[in-house]
């Protein structure tokens, strides 16, 4: 057998449930003095799904905490036969598991599932994204008044934004906090979920529906000008305040690079 054949081999074995399913690969092993060739694979069959659960648990602890360990792990070894490793890096087992919720449930159950396995996994994102140095409120106080109108800006690498529809956040403060999780439920009004690494720390925070707005404007292109022209339909005078209020906390945040064109 080549060398190829067999590693492919191995790694079928290895992301198979069934550890006895090793026919093929026996020839080729040696009994040690105190372990047969069959049983050192059993140990390594284990321990290698072993690790793949212990990452998934490690992405989605709030998940974990809401449907206790045996659920959890049914769910994660059903996640892992629909979607073997793909990537040398473990930092990406975890990546597809909100969408596989939502095609392995009912609608009503792989909503608020799936809805919470996408924060857990923005953490991770944010997390590991690029370094890249924030918009700042000095690079603010730089810019000549007359480019105020034109400026544009941009979402910094780390930034990850999630419409919530139910009480996710509340689920995850709690799972970090160690204190008894809440009941699930849905939110009178959608809400849409900051998340971004600031230095080394990972924060979140959720916006209400116009500052929402307004920043998903921004990100989509529009100018500052245009920016106070749509709020003056609804603030009127207070508009450009309001909008120079949310841009210097988006900028105190860190959440902004500027635009790459004018």
């Amino acid at each position: 057998m080549r060398l190829n054949d067999w590693q492919l081999q191995l790694e079928s074995y290895l992301l198979g449930e069934d550890a006895e399913a090793m026919q093929a690969l026996l020839p080729q092993l040696r009994d040690g003095p105190t372990l047969s060739g069959a049983g050192g694979l059993r140990i390594y069959h284990n321990a290698y799904r072993a690790r793949l659960l212990e990452t998934l648990r490690g992405d989605y602890p709030t998940l974990h905490a809401w449907l206790g360990d045996d659920q959890f792990d049914d769910l994660l070894r059903a996640y892992l036969n629909a979607h073997p490793p793909s990537h040398f890096s473990l930092r990406w087992l975890g990546r597809d598991l909100a969408s596989f919720l939502e095609a392995y449930l009912v609608a009503e159950q792989a909503a608020p599932l799936a809805e919470l396995a996408r924060l857990e996994w923005a953490f991770t994102l944010a997390f590991d994204a690029a370094d890249a140095a924030p918009l700042s409120l000095a690079d603010m106080a730089a810019l000549p008044a007359d480019a105020w109108p034109r400026l544009r800006v941009a979402a910094h690498p780390s930034l990850q934004r999630l419409a919530c529809r139910h009480n996710s956040l509340a689920l995850w403060r709690a799972a970090k906090a160690g204190t008894e999780l809440p009941d699930s439920r849905a939110l009178a009004q959608e809400e849409l979920c900051l998340v971004w690494r600031q230095e080394l720390v990972c924060r979140y925070r959720a916006l209400a529906a116009d500052e929402a707005a307004a920043l998903q404007a921004m990100l989509a292109g529009a100018t500052f000008a245009e920016l106070c022209e749509r709020l003056a339909a609804q603030a009127g005078e207070r508009a450009p305040a309001l909008a120079a209020g949310w841009l210097k906390q988006w900028l105190q945040d860190g959440l902004l690079q500027k635009a790459d064109k004018p």
